[in-house]
């Protein structure tokens, strides 16, 4: 039985038999973020012997998620998974998922904006655009449950071309994972996006839509394998593949995020959707901290409605396209503390915050290039007139919440402990 599970990627296991620590078992720290709110985050602590899996392929892994049932269970993720493969684990590639004559090069001549116009995208070639999304979604659109582990096992577990989905679940825990690529075959062009119109990718690394109590922990999220800026130029517009590495939205509430590398993309993440999602008021409780945020563009995080606690968080900024790390937008609620941010020469402390229908954003201990700044006077000080000052009252205090080191200090950690494979 065991050699029969194992050649089809997924084996049932004890746990640790070699009495080696089984990071499976851990659960989220006492007041370790919002996560530890009320009856804090187990995952899949409870799990019975039955429902422990080590996997090796996507097949093993789609198996051992259930189609995201709430069956407590512990899955291990050893190797490098592929998402975009076959049942038989043979890859696949954009030309495989293709179908209903679906072809670029038409796709462009059809929706040209200088003939098509303004108009959303319709007809045989957006709707074969269509029929092929749907087949890649089949493949990489991963379902987790509720009361969920998921962790990789020793320095190198690779979940490449998934994207995980954490959809209206409870009680997930994510951790030691190299999740990278969530590569979208085919994107769909928006014409009235931004004025000039846009490419609109349909995948996140992790993306969390109504749900609750969910701990992601030393996770390396990346566009690894296919960088946008790689890209070509389709419209005047760079012909996105990626979307966010973690989006919280839908409701989400009660989320701690801690060790975390988000690495080499445009958009890291996203925490609230929509400037409309009045449901969202009292949730998108959100804790970020030691995490790093290296050459990522934008939204590190850009906020709506949360109460969001960003503590002891290391940002490298890189690049000529740098546009911002904290978005202040409707009715967030940002208490930022004791984070270090290392910026080359064009880039100024003002440049670190973006508001949009933003009022407020509580700052304190922030280091800029080793040098203590106030980032709330220098933001008010520099955007006078273009955009309105923001006050330092979020309206709350974070209470859970482990020791917050200097941002000298955390600097330091997060840079030599944060991400996947140095969990320990």
């Amino acid at each position: 039985m065991a050699l029969a599970g194992l050649l089809l990627g997924v084996l049932s296991v004890p746990a640790q038999a070699d009495g080696t620590r089984d990071f499976g078992r851990d659960t989220l720290p006492a007041n370790d973020g919002w996560a530890a709110y009320g009856s804090g985050t187990t995952g899949g602590a409870a799990a019975d012997a039955a429902h422990v899996f080590t996997v090796t392929d996507r097949a093993g892994l789609v198996r051992a998620l259930d189609g995201g049932s709430d069956t407590p269970k512990i899955i291990k993720v050893a190797g490098t998974i592929g998402a975009n493969t076959d049942d038989d684990g043979d890859r696949l590639d954009c030309s495989d998922y293709a179908t209903d004559g679906y072809d670029l090069k038409k796709y462009l001549a059809a929706y040209d904006p200088r003939t098509w116009g303004a108009a959303k995208p319709s007809g045989p070639q957006e709707e074969a655009r269509q029929a092929s999304a749907a087949r890649q979604a089949e493949r990489i659109v991963l379902p987790v449950g509720s009361n969920t582990t998921l962790v990789g096992l020793g320095d190198s577990a690779v979940l490449k071309g998934a994207s995980l989905q954490i959809k209206n679940a409870d009680n997930v825990i994510v951790r030691n994972l190299d999740v990278r690529d969530a590569y979208d075959c085919f994107p769909v062009w928006q014409p009235n996006t931004g004025g000039l119109g846009d490419w609109k990718t349909a995948y996140d690394n992790i993306w969390l839509t109504g749900a609750g109590h969910v701990w992601v922990d030393h996770v390396t999220l990346s566009d690894k394998g296919h960088p946008d800026a790689k890209e070509p130029t389709y419209f005047a517009r760079n012909y996105l593949r990626h979307d966010g590495l973690l989006d919280i939205t839908g409701g989400s509430d009660l989320v701690t995020v801690s060790w975390s590398r988000f690495t080499g993309h445009d958009k890291a993440m996203l925490i609230g959707n929509g400037d409309t999602a009045t449901g969202d008021r009292g949730k998108l409780r959100v804790t970020l901290h030691h995490n790093a945020f290296e050459s990522v563009v934008q939204r590190a995080p850009r906020v709506r409605f949360g109460q969001v606690h960003v503590y002891n968080n290391r940002y490298e900024i890189t690049g000529d396209d740098y546009r911002y790390s904290l978005g202040v937008s409707t009715e967030s609620k940002i208490h930022a503390e004791n984070n270090a941010f290392h910026a080359p020469g064009h880039v100024e402390v003002a440049d670190l915050v973006k508001s949009w229908n933003g009022s407020a954003l509580h700052q304190s201990g922030t280091l800029f290039n080793g040098f203590p700044v106030d980032l709330l006077a220098v933001y008010n000080a520099y955007n006078s007139g273009s955009e309105r000052d923001l006050t330092s009252d979020v309206g709350w205090t974070p209470a859970l919440h482990g020791r917050i080191d200097s941002a000298a200090a955390a600097d330091r950690a997060v840079a030599r402990g944060a991400g996947a494979g140095r969990i320990r």
